[in-house]
This record gives structure tokens, C-alpha cells and sequence, in this order.
């Protein structure tokens, strides 16, 4: 059975449970649709929607094509097939401007509505050719053919119509479902009337042969019809279903009441959703109420769905959902044995709101975790579900285990002892041992829930298990609840910790990382992406930028930019509360997300026919997925990545990989380069530096590296260009890269007001140049030496300024001028990066650090030797 087909909203009998009856519930609906802020379009019993209605229009897409709308299409049916054929002639990419351009609008093949004839103003007409009811249309051509016959003349339509009586109105259609006025002596529509004859005339219902002109000429009231079995002839039209489509009506007539109420109260509501998780149009409407009619039910919740449709019974999945909040309230969802989350305020990411607890067949358990469960969403809900999956799971382990060895079956929590719960343990130790099945914990994959297959057990399941029952557990031993139910403490405490085994990731092998990189392999990596929704462009920024999947896969359109010429790359970590963060990313990515901008537009001027606005731009995603997605503001899902990516790996005859191992690669390449673990957790955007450790993969390495994310060099004045950025800037070729990272990687000594990069020094050899470093080509500055080089910047001005002379002056200027452009550019380098403040603020040579302890306390060097060479322990 399907998920979605489960009895989730059992309709209770008066006094079974303190929770709305049947009674209680249509009145609430009642009242809600009596409301002012109820939209009257849905309170009649045939629901008539305009065509341009904004949730439920119906008419087709192309501008003046009078046609309704292929259900869950965008076009009608004719224009659909005509929209496919456009988009292989012209290309995927086509807008749908060009379409609309090329596209004829066709005129409705039959009526929605059918209007009233020429003739009886109370009666529709039958023929759409002359616009006449059915006896006026059958007498027309007989009399024009009788005239030219007799006169040779044409028969003048107008002079004929002045001439005709006018039949009275038959009434409303005898089908009770329908809508519509009756054209016929039968009292039913022209739809059912060509109905009635498809199904063989049930009852044997027959008219007089000369009714027409009984009720025109002859003034007979015996015009009447005469039945085989009248009662099988008024069983069928209250069986028949409605046979009107695609007119924008739903008609409700013949539902019991409470069952009418929810399906009006549930189109109004689903008007009102900001985001709609499904599409509902008119005809899928219109079965759900005629399988509603057939079975007779009193509500949605009594609906059988097996033998419905697959469009009612999605519609009735979610109309339930949205139902259950209205009837049940927060405390009667603890007896009805499930919690909404919605009710406190709080709805999990690509989650129901639904958490079902009946699994947890005893009550006392069952109420425990929906106390505790309530609890958290009031005070500090979790970041998902996966905490409320885990207490759930524990208690329906937990509550499969007593059914069969605790006494009773577990429902009298006062039997309960200690050696119970050590056999709930070793029952599930073994289990994960010998991967035999759970207990209670059933399989769920695909909208499914295969009734008798449950899952096989882990040591991760169990662990799972543990922690959940064991917190449920804790918490009614702390909150006293445990005493109240006579609950052993032996009991509890004997349930354990579960302690998981936590699954390190490896970065990927040269080999591997290669192959994953090579044009040819991400060529084929394309072709995976058959609706062109950004699979290469997600791996590589993936590989690039080491973000978590969801942070790239979900990410906005408007996500790039410049910051002093930089190009950078704007992210939500939700997973640690950071949301827009911004990275530097490599030029190459830059562009390569550019050209995923175009195509994401291309594909909602396609849909649209027009650009999007500035504030839709913000909402777009990058890289939208497929399904119910027309305004683009969904991502694709990790799900659908990450089974092109597994498919696209098996074609290379790699080791088995995942998309996540390109986060540890990078925090392992940084740390290769000079990070140190407090870098790649704030450019991982991690929670702590223990889980950076986790990311990072070296063996021996040594722990005393050099804060390179961080360092910003310039060329100093005694360079060729003083003031050019060593460690970023404007985008470079691929040999200037390599030179670039040839020079970042190596290492550098300090010096008075920078570091210096040649080699030998570095290596501890004397410096070949008289230490003169301001002058020197391998002496940089960075960041940490701005406020000192602008100390030294104030003090040659005030040397030049008293100067005993102009020429002097001069001369002092021009010799500090290579400086000051080295200055200037460090400057320049820091306010790019966003690390101005930070470098002005950071004073490591401040005046007032010399009257500290430890610099106002000095020692002769030659006093040092002498003491060292002398090993004596104490000082003199």
C-alpha cells in the first residue's frame, strides 16, 4: 500500500476519544467557509472558476486559443504537441515568445457552457452549427427541406425562427451530478443523453414518438416518459458520473455533507499556500468527488484509495494533510497517536509535517516520546528530523520487543525490570550482528511502505536505537514522569549509550582525482545531464570550492560577483547557520557559472516569455529541477545528483566514490598548504576545529604551519614594481599560476617590517646583500606590517618637511617614493580582500607594548651565554 493511501484521519464515533466527531468537524468547516475571509467562488456546490483564475485557470497558454488546458499541462492538447515539435526544430532553449509568435489560437471544439437557444431562452442549445435546442435543431432542416420542395426557394432562417414556438424549460438535468439544464423530454443534459444511450438505457426509458410537437402544436400534457423500471432508471442518474471536462466546474452535488465541506474548504486553502508541493486542476478535482460519490463516504479519511485514480489519490493525500490540522488539535494529536509539526511553528526541510507515532502500540511509551518530541519543538527545535527519526525509531523497537516478551505485552509499564531491558539490548545487538530484521521499523523508500519487510539491522541502526530510546527514557526519569508510571529505574539506566561508528571520509587518490578532472570524463559527465540542469557545473564548483552539495545544488541565481575585481561566490551554510557567505572562487568557475546564469534565464524566458525581474532573480535557482517547477525557484535534490554522479563514476571504472569526498580533498590540499585547522574550518564553514580535523587527512603531519589562507604579499620598494599583489588579483595565465603557487608554497623569514623570500637566507646562509632589505627585490610586506610601514611613512614626511631646503626635500620625497607605492599597493590588496580594518587594527609594534612585563625586562646576551655554558640551574 502506498504512503500516500494510508487511513491517516480515522473518523471517530461519538465518545470513542476525547477528539472532533463527524459532527464537530463539519461544523467547524462550515463556519470556516461561512467566514468573511472565506472565498465565495468555492461555497457553492458546483465550484465554477473563471479561465484565467490564478491557481485553478484552465484555459490553454497560447494567447486567444479558447481551448482548456491538457490536465497538469501548460497548453492544450493540441498545442502541446505542437510546442514538442516547435522545441526539436528550434532547439531546447527556444523561448516561448518565439512559440507564441508561431502559434495559431484555436477555437473550442465544443462548449464549456452550452449557451440558450435562439429560440427557448430557458433551454440550452443542442447544435453548436444554427445555435437551436434539440427539437428546434431537428425541425429546422425538416422544414427547410419541406419548403424548397414545395416553393423551390431557400427557406430564410430568421422569418423561420419568428415563426416557431417557444418550448418551455425542461428543468435542471436529472443526473444528480450535473450541473447543467436538461434539453431533452428525459430531463437530462445533451451530455447525459448521449450518456444514457452509451450505457444501453437502464430502466428502458423511452419518450413519445411525436413529444415535440405534443408540447408545440398539439398543447398534449400527456407528452410523458414511460419507464421498463423507473427505479433503475433514477439509480442510474444518481450514479451517473459527471461527463462535463476541462469547463473549470467541479460539481460537489450529491456528496454527503462533511465530505462537500473539506474538498471546498481544501481548493481555498490550497489557493492560499505560498508554495504549492503539488498541482490540483479542475478534472483530477472532479474524479476525487465523483470516487467520493461512488463509495458513499462520509469523509476524505473513509475514502477507499486503492481503487482510486492516481491523480485522486494524491489529491486526497494532501488534502488529508492539510485537513489534520484543523481537525485535531495539538492535544488531540497525542491520542490520535501522531504529532504535527506545524502546530508549534516548526517544519522540517523536505519533510511532512506529519510525524506518525502509532507504531508504538503502548500508550504510556507512546505518550512519553510525543511529550518529549513536543517539548523540543517548543524550546529548541532540532535543525531536522533526523532527531525525532532516532527517538521514534528507539520506542518502536522498543514497543515491538515488549509485545513479545514483556508481560502483557508491555502495557503496564510497572512489570518492567532491569532484565528486561538487558534482553532488549542483547536482542538487538544480535540482530546487528548477524544482520537479521528489525523488529517494528519498516522498510520506506520510493513513497512506499511495504507492510512485512522490515529493515535489516546495523550496528549504526541499533546505536540509533539506543541513543533514541535511552533519551526518551532519561528524560521521564528526570521529569519525574517515570515515578508517576511506576516505572523501574533499573530499567532505564540499564539501557545504553549508542555509540555510532562514525564513517571518515577519505580525499580522493591522485589516480581517482584525475580521472574525475579530465575533460574527456566531464564530457561525459554532460551527457548525463540529459534536461541540461547544471550537473557539470555543480561537480565543478563542488570540486572547487569544497562547499557541502546542498550549499551549491540549492543555490540562487544571483550567487556570483566582483568584490574589488575578485570574483566571488555567495552560499547559505545552513548547516551551521551561515547564510550568505561569500568565497573567493578561480576565474575559470566565474565564467562557467555565467554561462548557467544565461541558461537558467534562457529557460524562464522559454517558460515565461520575458526576462525575469530583479527581485526574481534573487529567488531563481540556479539550477532548477524538472517536476512542478515552472517559476524555477526549486533546486535540483542531492538525490538526483547523486545518482548521476554514481552512474557517471561506474562508466570511468573507478573505485566507488561520492560528491562528498571533494570537501575532504580540499581541506586535506589545504592543510598541504600551509593552513592550519582554524583556516579550514572557517573556510569550510565548519562547526568547530574538531570537525575540521575530521576533514583533513595526513599522516605525520606537523602541526606548526604557517597561516597561509590569511598572509597577503605585495612586492616591497626595492622591487621592479613595488606594491604588486603576490598572493591574488587579476585573473593570470596558466603559467603565471604555477609560478605564482611555486612562490606561495616555499618559505620565508622575517625581517624588519616584512619577510624575506630569497631562498639561501631562508635556508639559514648569511644574507648576500649586507642585510639592506628595503632595497632588496626579495623583500615583501604584508598585511601584518601595514601600521608599521605607515609609522615609517609619517616619520620621512616629517624628516623631508624639515628639511633646510626645497632640493632636499625634493630629494627625500623621490627616495621614499618606491615605498609609498609599495604601501599604496599593500593597501589596495588588503581593501580587495576585505582585510583593511583588520591589518589597520592589527599593531604588533604598539608603544604601550614596551611598558609590559615581558618587554620592559631585558637581559645582556653575553650574561645568557655565559650562564648557559656554566649548566648551573639557579641564577646568580
Amino acid at each position: 500500500m502506498s504512503e500516500a493511501v494510508r487511513p491517516l484521519l480515522p473518523v471517530l464515533e461519538p465518545g470513542t476519544a476525547p477528539t472532533r466527531t463527524v459532527g464537530d468537524r463539519l461544523e467547524m468547516l462550515s463556519a470556516l467557509i461561512a467566514a468573511p475571509s472565506f472565498d465565495p467562488l468555492f461555497r457553492p456546490d458546483v465550484i465554477a472558476v473563471p479561465p484565467d483564475h490564478p491557481t485553478f485557470g484552465w484555459t490553454c497558454g497560447v494567447p486567444q486559443c479558447q481551448r482548456a488546458l491538457n490536465p497538469g499541462g501548460e497548453f492544450c492538447f493540441r498545442h502541446s504537441k505542437h510546442w514538442a515539435a516547435f522545441r526539436r526544430e528550434h532547439g531546447k532553449n527556444v523561448s516561448v515568445a518565439e512559440f507564441f509568435r508561431a502559434a495559431e489560437p484555436l477555437q473550442e471544439r465544443s462548449w464549456f457552457t452550452p449557451p440558450a437557444c435562439l429560440i427557448c431562452p430557458d433551454t440550452p442549445a443542442w447544435n453548436r452549427t444554427v445555435g437551436l435546442c434539440y427539437l428546434h435543431s431537428k425541425r429546422w432542416p425538416r422544414d427547410r427541406n419541406f419548403h424548397r420542395a414545395e416553393t423551390g426557394e431557400v427557406l430564410d432562417f430568421a422569418l423561420w425562427m419568428a415563426g416557431q414556438p417557444v418550448i418551455p424549460s425542461f428543468g435542471h438535468c436529472r443526473a444528480l451530478v450535473c450541473p447543467e439544464q436538461a434539453v431533452h423530454l428525459l430531463g437530462l443534459c445533451r451530455r447525459h443523453v448521449l450518456a444514457y444511450e452509451r450505457d444501453g438505457r437502464p430502466g428502458g426509458a423511452q419518450v413519445p414518438r411525436n413529444w415535440g410537437r405534443m408540447l408545440t402544436e398539439w398543447k398534449n400534457k400527456n407528452a410523458v416518459v414511460s419507464y421498463r423500471s423507473e427505479e433503475e432508471f433514477k439509480r442510474w442518474c444518481r450514479t451517473a458520473p459527471a461527463v462535463h471536462r476541462a469547463n473549470g466546474k467541479v460539481s460537489l452535488r450529491g456528496l454527503r455533507p462533511l465530505v462537500k465541506a473539506e474538498l471546498k474548504w481544501a481548493m481555498f486553502h490550497y489557493t492560499k499556500l505560498p508554495e504549492r508541493e503539488a498541482t490540483w486542476t479542475m478534472p483530477w478535482l472532479q474524479n476525487l468527488a465523483n470516487h467520493c460519490r461512488d463509495q458513499t463516504v462520509d469523509s476524505l479519511a473513509d475514502l477507499d484509495l486503492e481503487t482510486a485514480s492516481y491523480h485522486a489519490t494524491k489529491l486526497a493525500h494532501w488534502m488529508l494533510t492539510y485537513l489534520r490540522l484543523v481537525y485535531f488539535s495539538r492535544e488531540d494529536t497525542k491520542d490520535a497517536g501522531f504529532i504535527e509539526t506545524d502546530q508549534f511553528g516548526v517544519r522540517f526541510k523536505s519533510r511532512s509535517s506529519h510525524f506518525d507515532l502509532t507504531a508504538v502500540s503502548q500508550r504510556w511509551l507512546r505518550d512519553l516520546l510525543w511529550d518529549s518530541l513536543s517539548l523540543r519543538l517548543l524550546t529548541h527545535p532540532p535543525r531536522s528530523g533526523a532527531t525525532f527519526d532516532q527517538n521514534r525509531r528507539g520506542c518502536v523497537e522498543l514497543s515491538a520487543f515488549l509485545e513479545v516478551h514483556a508481560p502483557g505485552g508491555g502495557h503496564d509499564p510497572r512489570g518492567l525490570t532491569e532484565s528486561l531491558a538487558i534482553d532488549f539490548v542483547a536482542d538487538q545487538r544480535h540482530r546487528a550482528e548477524h544482520g537479521l530484521m528489525t523488529l517494528g521499523i519498516q522498510r520506506r523508500g520510493g513513497g512506499h511502505v511495504r507492510k512485512g519487510k522490515p529493515t535489516k539491522a546495523t550496528k549504526n541502526t541499533v546505536a540509533h536505537t539506543f541513543s533514541g530510546v535511552r533519551r526518551i527514557m532519561r528524560e521521564a526519569m528526570e521529569g519525574g514522569k517515570a515515578d508517576e508510571l511506576g516505572l523501574d529505574r533499573a530499567f532505564i539506566v540499564a539501557l545504553p549509550v549508542g555509540k555510532t561508528e562514525l564513517r571518515r571520509r577519505s580525499p580522493f587518490p591522485d589516480d581517482v582525482a584525475r580521472a574525475l578532472a579530465h575533460p574527456d570524463n566531464l564530457q561525459k559527465l554532460d551527457d548525463f545531464d540529459i534536461n541540461d540542469r547544471g550537473l557539470r557545473d555543480a561537480w565543478e564548483a563542488l570540486v572547487l570550492t569544497g562547499r557541502r552539495c546542498n550549499e551549491v545544488l540549492q543555490v540562487r541565481l544571483e550567487c556570483i560577483g566582483r568584490l574589488g575585481k575578485l570574483p566571488m561566490f555567495w552560499h547559505d551554510q545552513t548547516k551551521v547557520g551561515n547564510f550568505d557567505q561569500a568565497i573567493r572562487i578561480p576565474e575559470r568557475l566565474f565564467q562557467r557559472i555565467q554561462e548557467r546564469q544565461a541558461k537558467t534565464v534562457a529557460r524562464f524566458v522559454q517558460r515565461h516569455g520575458r526576462p525575469p525581474t530583479p527581485r526574481e532573480r534573487k529567488e531563481i535557482a540556479l539550477f532548477p529541477r524538472q517536476a512542478r517547477n515552472r517559476d524555477l525557484l526549486k533546486g535540483v535534490s542531492y538525490g538526483w545528483f547523486g545518482d548521476q554522479f554514481r552512474d557517471w563514476v561506474e562508466t570511468l571504472d573507478l573505485a566507488h566514490c561520492v560528491p562528498h569526498q571533494a570537501r575532504h580533498t580540499l581541506a586535506t590540499n589545504l592543510l598541504k598548504n600551509g593552513a592550519n585547522l582554524t583556516h579550514v574550518k572557517r573556510y569550510l564553514g565548519q562547526v568547530s576545529e574538531e570537525m575540521a580535523e575530521h576533514y583533513v587527512h595526513l599522516a605525520n603531519t606537523d602541526p606548526r604551519l604557517e597561516e597561509a589562507l590569511q598572509i597577503v604579499w605585495v612586492a616591497g620598494p626595492g622591487s621592479a614594481e613595488p606594491g604588486t599583489l603576490l598572493s591574488g588579483g587579476e585573473p593570470m595565465s596558466r603559467q603565471e599560476a604555477e609560478a605564482l603557487a611555486i612562490d606561495l608554497a616555499r618559505m620565508s623569514t622575517p625581517s624588519d617590517g616584512g619577510f624575506c623570500t630569497f631562498q639561501p637566507v631562508v635556508d639559514g646562509d648569511a644574507c648576500p646583500f649586507n642585510l639592506d632589505c628595503h632595497n632588496c627585490d626579495k623583500f615583501v610586506l604584508s598585511g601584518a606590517d601595514l601600521v608599521y610601514w605607515h609609522r615609517k611613512r609619517e616619520q620621512w614626511r616629517v624628516f623631508a618637511e624639515g628639511a633646510p631646503d626645497s632640493a632636499t626635500a625634493d630629494y627625500l620625497h623621490d627616495h621614499f617614493a618606491p615605498t609609498a607605492r609599495a604601501i599604496d599597493g599593500l593597501e589596495k590588496a588588503l581593501g580587495a580582500l576585505g582585510l583593511l580594518e583588520e591589518a589597520l587594527a592589527l599593531d604588533l609594534r604598539r608603544p604601550q607594548d614596551y611598558f609590559g612585563k615581558v618587554w620592559a625586562t631585558a637581559f645582556q646576551a653575553q650574561e645568557l651565554a655565559r650562564w648557559e655554558e656554566d649548566g648551573d640551574g639557579e641564577a646568580a
